[in-house]
């Protein structure tokens, strides 16, 4: 069975309305260590992209979209059972990986510092998600 980016696309969308920059960081805080550092990261990046003015708004939208999906308890896969965020990383990957070309240095410094303020000191291995960076 062949992706189906466009379904992707339209099913994804309807999860922007969950965004709620508040929710996103109570979620990284109960769930942060559980989902690891490469989820963790991915969101943050996300997150400092979408407060980005030249992000363009189509990209915003599906930027929200993700960050929507990974607040929401009601996931494809629950996030309580083993792999329960792999769901959450796979639309977070499939986000990043359709607006990398948009991203600045600056999202990445501002997500890595965050991220090690969160978790300390972390090497580029431990936040290289396959596929993109």
């Amino acid at each position: 069975m062949a992706f189906n980016k466009k379904y992707f696309i339209e099913h994804l969308s309807k999860y922007e309305d969950y965004y709620n920059p508040d929710k996103l960081m109570e979620k990284i805080k109960k769930y942060g260590r559980i989902a690891g550092i490469k989820v963790v990261y991915a969101v943050l990046i996300l997150y400092y992209a979408s407060m980005d003015k030249n992000i363009p708004t189509k990209d915003r939208l599906m930027i929200f979209a993700a960050l929507g999906y990974f607040i929401l308890p009601l996931d494809f896969i629950p996030d309580t059972l083993p792999l329960g965020f792999t769901d959450d990383m796979a639309a977070l990957t499939f986000v990043l990986k359709t607006i990398w070309s948009n991203l600045t240095p600056n999202v990445f410094a501002k997500a890595r510092k965050k991220l090690e303020e969160w978790f300390g000191p972390v090497t580029d291995e431990e936040i290289y998600i396959p596929g993109i960076s």
